[in-house]
């Protein structure tokens, strides 16, 4: 198994190990999705409040679980995450980043703009977000 292959595994042992400085130029190589360029991971209270926040905005039980494993992969649950080679930007990594100010101009910052945005984009492109989900599977991307 290849180290990309690996770190894409477990982001969570990719996060530390860049928060802990032994990836930091390495992260743009091998292309860890919701790593941003300063290497600084979401704390644990943003990632709990944003998936909270993101509960209280999806009521169905399965839908909110694939939209979960989207954001899990895409940026850990950092608002913040930026794909220093790509720029996508925030929990669902928007791209280009600047499309989420369809829903409100505070894009950058409030995470739920952020999950309004892409349940849009989920539904307005796959259906919704098992069906993004879905096609992220199969495609490694979505």
């Amino acid at each position: 198994m290849s180290l990309r292959t690996a770190l894409r595994q477990n982001r969570s042992r990719a996060r530390r190990l860049v928060a802990a400085g032994l990836l930091t130029a390495t992260a743009t190589t091998i292309g860890v999705t919701g790593l941003s360029g300063s290497a600084s991971a979401a704390d644990a209270s943003d990632i709990s409040h944003n998936r909270a926040l993101a509960r209280q905005m999806i009521s169905d039980d399965e839908q909110f679980s694939c939209f979960r494993w989207i954001v899990n992969h895409e940026s850990d649950w950092d608002h913040t995450a930026t794909n220093p080679t790509s720029g996508a930007y925030g929990l669902v990594q928007a791209l280009p980043a600047k499309r989420m100010s369809t829903v409100d101009d505070d894009w950058k910052t409030n995470p739920a703009t952020q999950i309004e945005w892409g349940l849009k984009y989920m539904k307005g492109r796959y259906g919704s977000p098992c069906e993004a989900k879905n096609f992220w599977e199969v495609n490694g991307w979505y």
